[in-house]
Order: structure tokens, then C-alpha cells, then sequence
């Protein structure tokens, strides 16, 4: 993840968790879920839902509890206290039930180097239960549809990252799941992999209404695919909801980027007499009360000898929004 963009001004409101009850038809919801091992507490109260068919970024810094969580929500481990349910099913109570229903990318693929791309698909969906002629037609269905068809009968040892990556992919999604947990789905890919898998990701919630948890350091590719955004941090909810909620919860009033063909004088800065301003390379940015505002900046800046090219209302990104979120997260514990 990389730091905030230059000319970002600082939140100016604490940010507070959706507490939203959750629909009736949410495809997964936690309740005061928590999990604690020998070396300390991996996730403490998590309470949030996801709607079928959207696609939920989960985000933050490594051991803050994105694996733990995706762990409790298979059935792999079991909460020390909370629920949890995916689809209906309690992953504590009926773990084989659930992960009936989903499918997980792991960001090591687990690939089997020993078996070709056929017999690691078939195998797949064997253990599952599909029956054999079904397995072979979801194999073939698959490769096909993530351009490995020519290497059905390779096996999988020499294969590229990217290759490795569709495979899994190709394997998470053998039974149809209605529910995908993707751990960091496009590490070690290429611009182009990247591309394509971030666009069949988009596909598989737009188009097939799949149930998608994305857990990514990449936050421009979570702030394409995301529906909404939930940010852990040392096993709590720091922060939860859709990006422009978060945004409108942390920037009070209206930024603006003007365009005025070179970085602003900080003298014309110091005159304009708004609430916080800074330059940038082709200007400057100003932040506003409201809309209403932006004529008289105009103006403002015209009369002090300024051609004004462009004023832009600035839209906070999800990566903007999640170092903003960090940065209180940070400071409210120093």
C-alpha cells in the first residue's frame, strides 16, 4: 500500500462503523465474532454483514485479522465468542454445509505440481461431490473461459504466476460457489493478468451475482471492484461502509482541485481566506463550505490576475479514504 497523494488534506472528522442492522437477505453477517490464540486477540467484536451479489473489500495491515476473519466465516477455525452466518449456515456448527456453498482463493494457489491442469480441477470437484462427467464439464467449461484449454494436459510445475493465479481461480470456482473469498487475487501478477483477472472478478458479482470478500493490499483495484469497504486493524472494525459515506464522515464541506496551469503563489493562498488550501503542481486545492462557494473562488482568484483552466470537485478514492482511516487509527492510539 502506498502512502496518501501529495496535496491530500487532512481528515477533519473521526470516521465511525456502519451500524446498520443487517438485511434479512445478507449472504453473510458476523455478530460480536472473536477469535484469540497463545500470542494475543486476532479479532475482537466484528460485527458486519455483506448483501448478496455485492463486493466487500476487506482491508488493513497484515495481522490485522483479514485471514482469522475468513477463516471463522469457512468453518476452518472456530470464534471463542459471536456468530457468524454464510448464506444461512453457522460455519461453527455446519462448516462442510458452508463450504458447500463457497469458494476460496488463497493468495499461495496450493496447486498440486504432480497433476495437470485437468487433474487438478477434476480432482477438485470430485472431493466436493460433483459427480465425474459433471467435474469434466465444469474442467472444460473453466479453462476455457481463463484461456488454459491448450494446457489441459500439462502439469502445473513450471507454470507462471499469472497461469498459477487462473488456475486457482478456475479451482475456487469448480462447484459454482455462490460465495468467493479471494485473498489477494492479483500478487504477483503482471499489468495485463492484472487487467483481466480484476475484470472477471467485476463480472463474476455484476453478471453472476456472486458474493465476493476481497482481501487486498492493491487499493486501486479494491476501489474498482468494491461495493463497500471494511477496515481492520489490530482484530477491531475500524471502519465500515460505502467509500463515500466513509469520504463525506472524514472531509467535512467540498474540495476543489483548480486547474490554474501552475502551482499556486502562497500568497494568493493566504488571501483567498478559505479553510484550508494547498498547491499543486498545476494549481491548487481549496476546501469549501459547500457547492455554492466555488463561483466566488473563481472570481476571487480572476481578480488577483489568475486564468482559471478547470475547478474540479475532488472525489476521495478508496485508497485516499483508507490511509485517512489509518491515520486516526494511528493517532488516537499514540
Amino acid at each position: 500500500m502506498n502512502p496518501a497523494p501529495p496535496g491530500t488534506p487532512a481528515p477533519q472528522a473521526a470516521v465511525t462503523v456502519d451500524r446498520t442492522a443487517a438485511p434479512a437477505d445478507a449472504a453473510i453477517r458476523t455478530e460480536g465474532l472473536r477469535r484469540t490464540f497463545p500470542s494475543g486477540v486476532a479479532l475482537e467484536g466484528l460485527d458486519l454483514w455483506v448483501r448478496r451479489g455485492e463486493v466487500l473489500a476487506l482491508l488493513g495491515p497484515n495481522g490485522a485479522g483479514k485471514t482469522t476473519t475468513v477463516r471463522l466465516l469457512n468453518g476452518i477455525l472456530a470464534p471463542d465468542a459471536g456468530s457468524a452466518s454464510v448464506l444461512g449456515h453457522d460455519p461453527a456448527v455446519d462448516g462442510d454445509a458452508v463450504r458447500r456453498v463457497t469458494g476460496v482463493l488463497t493468495e499461495n494457489a496450493g496447486l498440486d505440481d504432480r497433476l495437470t491442469v485437468r487433474e487438478n480441477l477434476v480432482f477438485t470437484a470430485r472431493v466436493r461431490g460433483m459427480a465425474k462427467r459433471e467435474a469434466e464439464r465444469r474442467t472444460a467449461e473453466l479453462t476455457e473461459r481463463f484461456g488454459l484449454a491448450d494446457r489441459l494436459d500439462q502439469r502445473t510445475a513450471g507454470f507462471s504466476t499469472g497461469q498459477r493465479k487462473r488456475l486457482a481461480l478456475a479451482r475456487a470456482l469448480i462447484h459454482d460457489p455462490e460465495v468467493l473469498f479471494l485473498d489477494e487475487p492479483t500478487s504477483g501478477l503482471d499489468p495485463s493478468a492484472t487487467r483481466d483477472v480484476v475484470a472477471l472478478i467485476g463480472s463474476l458479482a455484476a453478471d453472476h451475482g456472486r458474493t465476493i470478500v476481497l482481501c487486498t493490499h492493491f487499493l486501486g483495484e479494491a476501489g474498482r471492484l468494491a461495493d463497500r469497504m471494511a477496515v481492520l486493524d489490530h482484530g477491531r472494525l475500524h471502519a465500515f461502509g460505502r467509500p463515500e459515506e466513509l469520504a463525506a464522515q472524514l472531509w467535512q464541506g467540498v474540495t476543489v482541485d483548480v486547474d490554474l496551469g501552475a502551482p499556486c503563489p502562497p500568497a494568493t493562498l493566504a488571501d483567498l481566506a478559505v479553510h484550508d488550501s494547498g498547491p499543486t503542481p498545476t494549481g491548487c486545492w481549496v476546501r469549501l463550505a459547500t457547492r455554492e462557494e466555488i463561483p466566488r473562488l473563481v472570481r476571487a482568484l480572476v481578480e488577483r490576475g489568475h486564468t482559471v483552466y478547470g475547478v474540479g470537485e475532488r472525489q476521495r478514492d478508496l485508497e485516499e479514504i483508507y490511509f485517512a482511516i489509518e491515520a486516526r487509527i494511528t493517532g488516537a492510539a499514540a
